[in-house]
């Protein structure tokens, strides 16, 4: 049964029981699932389906059998030579398999999840910087490129000695079943690799079912997690024992028992699938249901969604704002008596849309705040308590919120409803080690322990933590911050506009100057001048109202529905850049926008324009974005 969590008070009551340190809970993840095994044996543990009709073919895992098929998979990596400080990187959608391997890797190494939308250049970069020995990833399979992407990672990645295949044939029925082997593309690239191509499922099978080496009771790390979407090189968080297990201690003391169903369509490469619903899941013994490989983007998902709930007789819907976007633009077509709560995370959700969704599904949202850095929760709505909405609500037991500015004498605490930096200490945070990089650690940490999240925040007078965008996005106007979350509120408040990204476009007298871009409701229809118009009288800061507003088939997101703002930058950069060369009568273009590490984003000129390349430096030095020659 789950804990008052519904005021600050009843926060302060658990926090108060007993430290972190002296509650009794499993030190490893193995203790974890065996305890939870042991409990709840017969009970159903993972749901999964390929397809997203509410009638198609599902496999549901107990956690006897999860148990199980953890205990052979760890097994199995420890035959191929991982230890404890070995990485098993997967490159996988959603499965049994994934979850299998998420937590069977970190039984036996580190677990290293990576995004399977990302280029095979960035995904052979993380490859090398986890340094990873094995590989799990899809075998070739009809409608996606994962494996052969992994196969061209593989190749420059030269410390994979072993990649595992998993097939996805098993979980269709005919006549998809007997197609599927007439049109398998072929993966010629695997065949030539430096490493050994296994079979995952028949490895797995030849292992016992009784853990073969000691499990430990040392906190250590057994996940790398990367951060980023889907430019540049991302960076790579390490998360211990202790951080995961204390989202999970969390989701099972405030949320779920053994008794719920969480749907949850998100993908398992992400700290919010990984970390705070399937770790509670071990944590609690409740029910996970992941439909299709691809989440909330599989396809049919939005428009079966109600009827998954009635299938499944789900009790918590996992969510973000995009999708819940997306869901209010279908009828709430199903029985969902059964739905107590969804939690929404990954980024604030906009007012508006809170107020739809709940009149529309009658269902209670609890919205949270975590992140990839701090192995993820920091705070939550109260639950069953008072909301205020637009905040991410109290922080969690056992977790110390601070607002800080850097001033020249060191960091400051900030005055009540005083914006500053959000930082935090909890069990999740890795004091001093947060990434793999030691370098990126420099200047992460105020008083050695509180993590700099790089979002801006504020702490009200009742405690409630608000979240008020993100240090590096906030808009400099000729030396005027302006925080680009005002401009999305107003703009989010007009019917037609289902999401918007706002952000700094390049102005050679003011530095940067507010625009936004937005993408529409289903069958809305306006028009840029009538959303200028709108956002005028909306938006309180005159020097907020957007110089620009494009209207967009669809934002570009990370896969949990973040608006992804460096392609919105790159969109402005070649923009801003193609205007001031016509109009300076410059016949050059922007070719493409890159994400270089060390100078951020830089535009790139077609190389026919050489011969006006004084020109060229004249006209766009002006700007602060640096600019060179295509390839």
């Amino acid at each position: 049964m789950a804990s008052d969590f519904s005021s600050i008070a009843a926060r302060d009551a658990i926090h108060n029981e007993m430290t972190w340190e002296d509650r009794d809970i499993p030190a490893t993840i193995y203790g974890l699932l065996s305890d939870t095994a042991s409990k709840f044996p017969d009970r159903p543990a993972f749901s999964y389906q390929i397809t997203s009709g509410p009638t198609d073919k599902a496999e549901t895992l107990t956690w006897r059998t999860f148990h199980k098929r953890v205990t052979q998979a760890a097994n199995m990596f420890r035959d191929l030579g991982i230890q404890d400080t070995d990485t098993i990187a997967y490159i996988m959608p959603n499965c049994h398999e994934t979850a299998i391997t998420f937590v069977g890797g970190m039984v036996a190494g580190i677990v290293n999840p990576i995004n399977p939308l990302l280029e095979p250049e960035q995904i052979a970069a993380i490859l090398r910087e986890t340094n990873a020995k094995v590989v799990v990833t899809l075998r070739a399979f009809p409608k996606t490129d994962v494996a052969q992407k992994v196969a061209e990672a593989v190749r420059h990645a030269p410390n994979v000695n072993t990649v595992l295949e998993v097939d996805l044939l098993s979980y269709l029925s005919p006549p998809k079943s007997w197609i599927v082997p007439l049109i398998r593309p072929k993966n010629v690239m695997a065949q030539t690799n430096h490493a050994d191509y296994l079979n995952f499922t028949a490895e797995l099978n030849r292992q016992s079912d009784t853990l073969q080496f000691a499990d430990g009771d040392a906190d250590r790390v057994a996940a790398y997690f990367h951060t980023g979407g889907t430019t540049g090189m991302p960076k790579v968080a390490q998360h211990c024992y202790s951080g995961m297990i204390y989202n999970g201690w969390l989701g099972a003391r405030l949320l779920f028992d053994e008794t719920d169903v969480i749907m949850c369509p998100l993908p398992m490469f992400h700290v919010f699938a990984c970390h705070v619903i399937i770790m509670a899941m071990l944590s609690s013994g409740a029910q996970g249901v992941f439909p299709t490989p691809a989440g909330y983007r599989g396809e049919g998902v939005f428009d079966n969604f109600w009827k998954l709930c009635e299938r499944w007789n789900v009790t918590f819907v996992i969510t973000v704002p995009t999708a819940i976007s997306a869901l209010m633009q279908r009828p709430v077509d199903a029985d969902i008596s059964s739905v107590k709560m969804a939690f929404s995370g990954s980024s604030p959700l906009p007012v508006e849309l809170y107020k739809r969704f709940e009149s529309a599904a009658g269902v209670e949202i609890v919205e949270g705040y975590g992140l990839t850095e701090a192995t993820c929760l920091v705070s939550v709505n109260p639950v069953g308590g008072p909301k205020k909405i637009g905040s991410v609500g109290i922080p969690l037991p056992h977790t110390d919120v601070k607002i800080l500015v850097q001033t020249p004498d060191g960091p400051r605490e900030c005055a009540t409803d005083e914006v500053g930096e959000i930082c935090i200490d909890n069990p999740g945070v890795f004091a001093g080690s947060t990434y793999t990089e030691v370098d990126k650690n420099h200047d992460l940490f105020h008083h050695d322990t509180y993590l700099r999240t790089g979002d801006l925040g504020r702490i009200d007078d009742e405690g409630y933590l608000w979240i008020t965008g993100r240090a590096k996005d906030l808009i400099i106007r000729g030396g005027h911050n302006i925080d680009p979350a005002e401009i999305e509120e107003a703009l989010a408040g007009h019917e037609a506009i289902a999401m918007v990204g706002a952000i700094g476009q390049p102005d050679a007298h003011s530095g940067e100057l507010p625009c936004a871009y937005v993408e529409l409701v289903d069958g809305a229809s306006v028009t840029p001048d009538d959303l200028m118009a709108y956002a005028r009288v909306h938006i309180h800061e005159r020097a907020a109202y957007p110089k620009h507003i494009e209207i967009l088939d669809e934002l570009p997101k990370t896969a949990v529905g973040k608006v992804f703002k460096p392609d919105l930058r790159k969109r402005a950069i070649t923009r801003i850049y193609n205007g001031a060369l016509v109009q300076a009568g410059i016949p050059a273009s922007i070719v493409k926008v890159i994400d270089d590490k060390k100078r951020g984003l830089v535009a790139q000129i077609d190389p026919t324009a050489k011969s006006h390349a004084d020109a060229i430096a004249a006209c766009l030095g002006e700007f602060t974005n640096p600019w060179e020659w295509s390839e």
